[in-house]
């Protein structure tokens, strides 16, 4: 990205009606790609092969690669869009939110503090905050599928390869290992010890 031809990328996307705000904090590439009704909020790069959408909000400290954009979806702020990703029409993706070799279908939401990575979801997926697809072995990476309308709960591990089949519910704090059958629970939870009157060793 040569800072000589930035202004002229910022002339050129203001003009064509992208909102943005601290235009001489925001990175483009020469492929850049954005469709109409777009605004960027400060402290966002934009790197090679990047497609947005129309009705796009890309919000502060955001890094996008690679990846398409589609309609009406919402990024940021702090998160991080990795090659060969497609954010569906109506998703959005929140804060600390790492994203890589993944689709993520319409209207779903992945929040707060999540890695997504070789993963497809289906429509109106919840992912839970700190929610981590463990899609690498050491060796090899391998695939998570996770279908329309599943919710996964906060701090859970979905260990690839697997699939979480339609309108099921993974726990908050569970490590998935085996594939989640349609409209049900799925729950990997110690349990819970409490000790009466407990006094601390002096």
């Amino acid at each position: 990205m040569k800072v000589l031809n930035q202004k002229k990328l910022r002339e050129k996307f203001i003009k064509s009606g992208v909102k943005m705000m601290g235009p001489e904090t925001i990175f483009f590439s020469k492929d850049t790609v954005i469709g109409k009704n777009v605004t960027i909020e400060p402290y966002v790069v934009i790197g090679s092969k990047v497609k947005i959408g129309n009705n796009v909000i890309i919000k502060s400290f955001s890094h996008l690669e690679s990846c398409k954009i589609e309609n009406k979806v919402e990024v940021g702020p702090y998160a991080r869009i990795r090659p060969q990703t497609i954010l569906k029409e109506g998703s959005r993706i929140g804060n600390f939110v790492e994203i890589k070799k993944s689709i993520v279908g319409k209207k779903s939401k992945i929040n707060h503090l999540s890695y997504i990575g070789d993963t497809d979801l289906g429509k109106s997926v919840n992912i839970g905050a700190g929610t981590i697809t463990c899609n690498y072995d050491g060796v090899k990476k391998s695939k998570t599928k996770i279908k329309d309308k599943v919710f996964i709960g906060s701090n859970s591990s979905l260990v690839a390869p697997i699939i979480i089949d339609k309108e099921s519910v993974v726990g908050a704090g569970s490590v998935i290992t085996k594939n989640v059958k349609q409209k049900s629970l799925a729950l990997t939870r110690s349990e819970q010890l409490e000790i009466k009157n407990y006094k601390k060793k002096k």
